[in-house]
C-alpha cells in the first residue's frame, strides 16, 4: 500500500520538481532525485512495518486492551524517532561537516555563549546538490542536538545576516523546542491511536474494509486511510503551533542582535531567494504555512524597533534603502 500510494503521487512529484528545475530553485539531477525518492521511500517502509506489526501483535494478543500498549508505543517511537532523526535518518539525504576555523565560526559560537546556549559545533550541509534555497535549522535534543547551516546560505549572504539566522535557531534550542515539539508529537500520536482504535473497531468501517476483525491483515488499508485523515485533520493545527514559535524565534533573534535592520534586510532577502509566497490565501496559509510570511516577520522587525525606540528599518528597494 505504501508502495502503491508513493506510485500514484509520483507524477505529482516530478512535475513539482519541474517546476522548481524550471524557477533555479533545484539543482538535483533526476537520478539523484530518484534516488532520494528510493530513500524516502524505504525510510517510510520500515516505520510501517515496525507500526504495524506491533499494532497487530497487541490487537492478537490483548484483543480488547491493545490501544493501551499501541499509544504507549507511539509516543516511545515518535521520542526515539527526534532522538534518532539526526544521525540515522539526515546522512541518508546530505552530507554534514564542521564549519571550519575563521572568524564566522567564532562569532556563531560566541553568539551562542552569550545567549546560554550550549552548542559545541555548527555543522554544514550540502544543501546545494539539490536546492538554490536558503536555510538553516536545528534538529534533535540532548546529545544530538546540533545547529544545521546550508552551505548555499554560506556561499550567498553576508555574515551579519548568517548570524541573524542563527540567532533565530539559537532561539530555538534555548527554548527546548525541539524537545517540547517532541513531547507534544508523543502525545498527539499517543490521542491519535486512541482515536484509531474506535475507527477500526467499527463494525461497520471493518464490513467496509473486507475485514473480520481489527486482528484480520485486511484491516491495515482501513488502518492507513485513518492515519491519512488524522493527519490531514490535526495540520492545521500543527502549522499554527509552528508558526507562533517561529514567530518567537524571530522575536529571541532581534533581542539577542539589536539589529532589526540586517533582521528585516535578511527577511526580504530570503524570500525573495526562496520564491515564498508573500500573500498566500487564508485556506493555503493554514494547510501549508509552518512559518509567518515574509511581510509578517518583516512586520515585526519594524515593530520591534518601534517598541524599543531605536530606528525603525525604511522600506527596502532592490535590496538597498530608498
Amino acid at each position: 500500500l505504501a508502495v502503491l500510494t508513493r506510485l500514484v503521487g509520483l507524477p505529482f512529484d516530478v512535475w513539482s520538481q519541474t517546476v522548481l528545475h524550471r524557477y533555479g530553485l533545484s539543482t538535483e539531477a533526476w537520478g539523484g532525485w530518484f534516488t532520494d525518492q528510493l530513500t524516502s521511500l524505504g525510510v517510510t517502509l520500515v516505520i510501517w512495518i515496525v507500526v504495524l506489526l506491533g499494532v497487530h501483535l497487541l490487537v492478537r494478543r490483548f484483543p480488547r486492551r491493545w490501544w493501551a500498549g499501541a499509544a504507549a508505543g507511539g509516543f516511545v517511537l515518535v521520542a526515539a524517532a527526534s532522538f534518532g532523526y539526526p544521525v540515522l535518518v539526515e546522512p541518508l539525504f546530505n552530507s554534514f561537516h564542521s564549519m571550519p576555523a575563521g572568524p564566522l565560526r567564532t562569532d556563531l559560537l560566541g553568539l551562542a555563549r552569550r545567549d546560554g546556549v550550549p552548542v559545541g559545533d555548527v555543522l554544514v550541509a550540502d544543501a546545494s546538490k539539490r536546492t538554490t534555497e536558503l536555510n538553516a535549522y536545528v534538529s534533535g535534543f540532548g546529545s544530538t542536538r546540533r545547529i544545521v547551516v546550508y552551505d548555499t546560505l554560506l556561499s550567498s549572504e553576508p555574515r551579519a545576516e548568517i548570524e541573524l539566522i542563527v540567532a533565530h535557531e539559537l532561539g530555538h534550542a534555548k527554548r527546548d523546542d525541539v524537545l517540547h515539539g517532541t513531547l507534544i508529537g508523543a502525545l498527539g500520536a499517543a490521542a491519535g491511536v486512541c482515536v484509531l482504535f474506535l475507527v477500526i473497531t467499527s463494525p461497520r468501517l471493518l464490513r467496509r474494509a473486507g475485514a473480520d476483525s481489527p486482528a484480520d491483515p485486511r484491516s491495515v488499508a482501513l488502518l492507513l486511510a485513518a492515519v491519512t485523515v488524522l493527519l490531514q485533520v490535526v495540520g492545521p493545527v500543527e502549522n499554527l503551533i509552528s508558526r507562533r514559535i517561529e514567530a518567537r524565534a524571530d522575536m529571541h533573534a532581534l533581542d539577542l542582535t539589536r539589529d532589526p535592520e540586517t533582521y528585516v534586510r535578511m527577511q526580504r532577502s530570503l524570500s525573495a531567494r526562496n520564491l515564498d509566497d508573500l500573500s498566500p490565501n487564508a485556506l493555503e496559509y493554514a494547510l501549508w504555512n509552518s512559518h509567518p510570511t515574509g511581510p509578517q516577520r518583516i512586520a515585526m522587525g519594524r515593530d520591534w524597533a518601534r517598541l524599543h525606540r531605536v530606528p525603525v528599518p525604511a522600506p527596502l528597494v532592490n535590496g538597498t534603502s530608498p
